[in-house]
């Protein structure tokens, strides 16, 4: 069975070839993601490796997460399951504009 990985702490430089590489010497990868602003199309430094079985999948957490990958420490453990996010709090629509003014004083 497939075991996903989250991976954090990325140099903004480090691309998917790399992670898969990384994580290649270890086991089969099946997949890799990093994740990237929308807006931008920069990474986010975090990514997700999907590996062909458990074993490899925890080996890989053993052994790369701490470890120091383009000047930065790599966070690596198991890909907790995505939360359902809830926008409800958020928002709300703006504060209308300014109301009508007092004029300020008038001279006759």
């Amino acid at each position: 069975m497939a075991k996903k990985i989250y991976v954090g702490n990325l140099a903004f430089q480090t691309t998917e070839t790399d992670l898969s590489d990384m994580f290649g010497e270890i086991g089969q990868v099946e997949s890799v993601q990093i994740i990237t602003d929308r807006d931008t199309g920069r990474s986010k430094g975090f990514g997700f490796v999907q590996m062909a079985d458990d074993a490899a999948a925890d080996k890989a957490i053993e052994q790369l997460n701490g470890k120091e990958v383009g000047g930065r420490n790599l966070t690596v453990n198991e890909a907790r399951p995505m939360q359902k996010r809830d926008f409800g709090g958020r928002g709300g629509g703006g504060g209308g504009g300014r109301g009508g003014g007092g004029g300020g004083r008038r001279r006759y």
